[in-house]
């Protein structure tokens, strides 16, 4: 009862939320998806942290750190890079150049015949394709969730649970694959009621209140995730036998040669052979990806903010919850799971093992934590999972609302403008349409590591044109249709002639990387470039950091000054960098070292990233760094309208 208690305060919170920010959200579209411009830097940042909390981003750790070790979290850690160039170099681009969505950042970017239609396209494609997809991932994780947790079949009266159940049977759905050992009838009935219902609530106050609202939900949110994913580290430490003897206990289960594996935060000596295609992954799915410069909600929290400063602060503070605190949670819970449910070699190699032990999260939630501290626990994950849906709702909606409906349909189709409240309500009306999309994907689905490679692989093709789309005036609106046409031809070939085997993803991963940029390159040097007119406002209007010498010849600005004003701000990275990944290394050796590792190393490693937190963070609050000449916007000329006005 305490549990349950506890679970619908949180859902009159947010349902609360909604309704107090529901006025202010119908006034405009930047009402709704960018709340006015209001969302201070850490405000933004926990709403970033919190929306990358997602439900099955603890669940995929605890599969990683299973089949592969924690050297495999690399593969997430690495993220931290594009997520410190958001904050340091595109955060402030997408806060100046006055759009509501990347589709629409091409109309500002780009010239020609071709703009509004690469819009549409990419309206379409992030804000149905991959937005439903990345939901689905999650509505997989809810779904192992909810089966622990709401046993519907025990609670509900025959009347109204039989019904769903004869819905299941004759039309053959399956949600997921049973953890409880329910029959599979009973299991999809149980898992369909949970997430009409966890959708319903999510639904409710994030297209009644806009951003303003899922801001304020996503701060409570993350923080209540945070407080209940301590506790259950605490709860799993100490029925593990505590920190001090994990180590042997492991090596006790596993022998040393896996121990050592399983404990690395380093290659493990005998990974020669599989070292190189590691590296190749991590070193290009950060870069190589979908956001890898912010699009999507990252970059709407960070035009949601009223500063650069703030939307550079929502960066740093969201990089340092998201790689280094979240994971020092997860590794502790993990690494615990691996005394106190301990699996043999045979079962290593046995199918449906990756997504046995990714359920084994919720599991332990079940059987290891005290009522009150469960009830906290299941908030945490009800409120990560709302985070995410609520936010990837309210993105995608944006697409629909602001590039599709009134960027072509009400223009071009209608022939009128259309009026605010109009877009208002197309937008809560899209939300419906991602939902439903969202679920029939999520129907399909395996483990949540496969629909992971799989959505890596079709960003895969993006993420360079999308970063030198900001640093290298060339880029015209043929880069990118050429990038994307590409991605969407070369994805599915790839997946058909090398299937989705985990250890031939570095070479789907190169072979669309390289043929995807190596295209758009070519397609770049080949095509008309974007007019001096539009390069001339766009430059105005963002004062874009990298090579743009004649973008600024046109605006009387010297052409160095873009690429040194990059070059500080590389600086900046590199060296929050190394201080986020020292500490991380650092303290994640000392809690859980390696069988005969010295703590010599994980010493040394703190001590460096503590060095050089002075460094990074005075430049990232100083008034010299955030007031400099070359980052100041040119004002706009007689005549000229910014983005918005347009």
């Amino acid at each position: 009862m305490l549990d349950l208690l506890i679970v619908l305060a949180f859902v009159l919170y947010g349902l609360g939320s909604g309704l107090r920010a529901r006025n202010k959200a119908s006034q405009s579209l930047d009402e709704y998806f960018l709340a006015g411009k209001t969302i201070k830097g850490w405000k933004a940042g926990f709403s970033m942290a919190a929306t990358q909390f997602a439900a099955d981003t603890p669940l995929l750790v605890t599969g990683l750190v299973a089949t592969a070790g924690i050297f495999a979290l690399w593969r997430l850690w690495i993220y931290g890079l594009a997520f410190l160039l958001m904050a340091f170099v595109f955060a402030v681009c997408w806060r100046r150049a006055g759009v509501l969505t990347d589709a629409e950042l091409t109309r500002v970017r780009y010239s020609g015949a071709g703009v509004t239609p690469l819009r549409l396209l990419k309206a379409i494609y992030y804000g149905t394709v991959i937005n439903c997809v990345v939901l689905a991932m999650v509505l997989v994780a809810a779904v192992r969730i909810a089966e622990v947790f709401l046993p519907w079949h025990d609670w509900l009266p025959a009347g109204i649970y039989q019904p769903v159940v004869g819905f299941i049977a004759a039309t053959g759905i399956q949600l997921g694959e049973s953890i409880t050992g329910l029959e599979p009838a009973m299991m999809s009935a149980n898992n369909l009621i949970s997430i009409l219902l966890i959708l319903a609530f999510t639904a409710m106050y994030s297209i009644t209140g806009g951003l303003r609202a899922v801001v304020q939900t996503d701060v409570v949110q993350f923080s209540l995730a945070m407080i209940g994913t301590l506790a259950y580290a605490w709860f799993v430490i100490d029925a593990a036998g505590g920190l001090s003897g994990l180590t042997d206990r492991i090596v006790e289960l596993y022998g040393i040669e896996q121990a050592s594996k399983m404990l690395s935060f380093a290659p493990p000596a005998n990974a020669s052979d599989a070292l190189m295609p590691f590296l190749v992954i991590i070193g290009l799915q950060w870069f190589f990806q979908m956001n890898s410069d912010g699009t999507g909600y990252l970059a709407q929290r960070s035009m949601a903010c009223p500063t650069d400063r703030d939307a550079r602060m929502a960066g740093l503070v969201f990089t340092w919850l998201q790689i280094l605190l979240r994971s020092l949670f997860w590794m502790a819970i993990a690494i615990g799971l691996l005394v106190l449910y301990p699996f043999t070699p045979a079962e290593m190699e046995g199918a449906g093992f990756t997504a046995g032990r990714e359920a084994l999260f919720v599991q332990g939630i079940e059987e290891l934590l005290p009522p009150g501290v469960r009830g906290l626990m299941l908030v945490g994950l009800l409120a990560a999972l709302a985070s995410t849906v609520d936010t990837h709702l309210n993105w995608g909606a944006s697409y629909w609302s602001n590039d599709v409906y009134a960027g072509v349909v009400a223009p071009h189709v209608l022939k009128r403008k259309p009026k605010d409240r109009e877009l208002v309500l197309v937008a809560r009306l899209s939300n419906v349409l991602i939902l439903v999309i969202a679920m029939i994907i999520m129907a399909n689905l395996g483990s949540i590591q496969t629909a992971w490679f799989i959505s890596l692989l079709f960003g895969a093709g993006m993420g360079s044109v999308l970063v030198l789309r900001w640093l290298w005036e060339r880029i015209n609106l043929y880069s990118e249709l050429t990038a994307m046409g590409v991605s969407l031809i070369t994805a599915p070939l790839l997946l058909y002639y090398l299937g989705t085997d985990p250890e031939g993803e570095w070479i789907r991963l190169g072979i669309m990387a390289l043929v995807t940029t190596s295209a758009a390159i070519l397609v770049t040097l080949i095509t008309p470039a974007t007019d001096d007119a539009t390069l001339k406002r766009f430059y105005r209007r963002v004062r874009p950091f990298g090579f743009w010498g004649h973008a600024a010849a046109l605006n009387n600005v010297g052409g160095d000054v873009s690429v040194k004003a990059l070059g500080r701000r590389l600086y900046a990275v590199a060296a929050t960098a190394i201080s986020l990944f020292t500490l991380l290394v650092g303290i994640g050796r000392l809690l859980f070292p390696a069988p005969e590792s010295s703590p010599v190393i994980s010493w040394v490693c703190i001590a460096i990233g503590l060095a050089l937190i002075p460094l990074w963070l005075r430049m990232a609050l100083s008034k010299d760094f955030d007031v400099d000449p070359e980052d100041e916007p040119v004002t706009l000329g007689a005549g000229e309208r910014s983005p918005r006005q347009a």
